[in-house]
């Protein structure tokens, strides 16, 4: 594995920096699920069907709640960010993992950074230079291009001597093409994404256990 250049290291936030298992996602699309149902006055099953779509063709909810009923998006993200942080546990081993790792640290979230540095928080993740969440991008979502401009250009990083760790393969295409090495965390966080499981060309790397894999390249960088 090559990561001897890099000295940037960009980590995407839910189900990358804790596990699934800890189902906070869940909590935060059932409350994205209510608000659909509450702003549009639909049932449930087609509230929940048009969050996917939304998300589908947008990157995120929020992005095709924006773009198709002008809503306002820091009332919205701080609807679904409402959650119970308790099944997050400290993560030392990660911590200490990331913290191994030489140059500079980052987050990258298509949450908002309020939400983010509370995972983080939890986490006992403390090493991050800086969290970008979706209002530092325009409140525009991974992947599309913009996005990962916004973020480059305001950390001024060069991509190709960056690493972007992530849990959704979509996300993975941009910086593999600006030439950061990518990282696809667990098998793809909706699995139809990685057509029937082969992994896409643009994901250089995959772990189901990011400390591990961590472990094994902070010697060698």
């Amino acid at each position: 594995m090559d990561f001897a250049h890099v000295d940037v290291w960009i980590f995407d936030l839910d189900n990358t920096l804790y596990p699934p298992s800890m189902a906070l996602f869940p909590q935060i699309e059932a409350r994205m699920t209510a608000y659909v149902m509450r702003l549009l006055d639909v049932e449930q099953d087609h509230a929940d069907h048009l969050r996917r779509d939304y998300w589908r063709r947008h990157g995120t909810t929020l992005a095709g709640l924006m773009a198709e009923h002008a809503i306002d998006p820091l009332a919205y993200l701080s609807e679904v960010h409402d959650i119970d942080f308790t099944a997050l546990a400290p993560a030392p081993d990660l911590a200490a993992a990331i913290g191994a790792l030489p140059g500079r640290k980052l987050v990258h979230t298509n949450a908002d950074s309020t939400y983010a540095r509370k995972v983080l928080a939890a986490r006992g993740l403390t090493m991050f230079e800086a969290v970008y969440g979706v209002e530092e991008t325009g409140f525009r979502p991974k992947p599309a291009p913009e996005a990962f401009d916004a973020v480059l250009s305001q950390a001024g990083i060069d991509p190709t001597r960056a690493a972007f760790f992530e849990d959704d393969p979509r996300n993975l295409e941009v910086p593999h093409r600006l030439g950061m090495r990518t990282v696809l965390i667990g098998p793809g966080r909706h699995g139809p994404d990685l057509r029937g499981g082969e992994v896409p060309a643009h994901v250089q790397h995959r772990t189901d256990d990011l400390t591990a894999f961590l472990r094994t390249i902070a010697p060698r960088v």
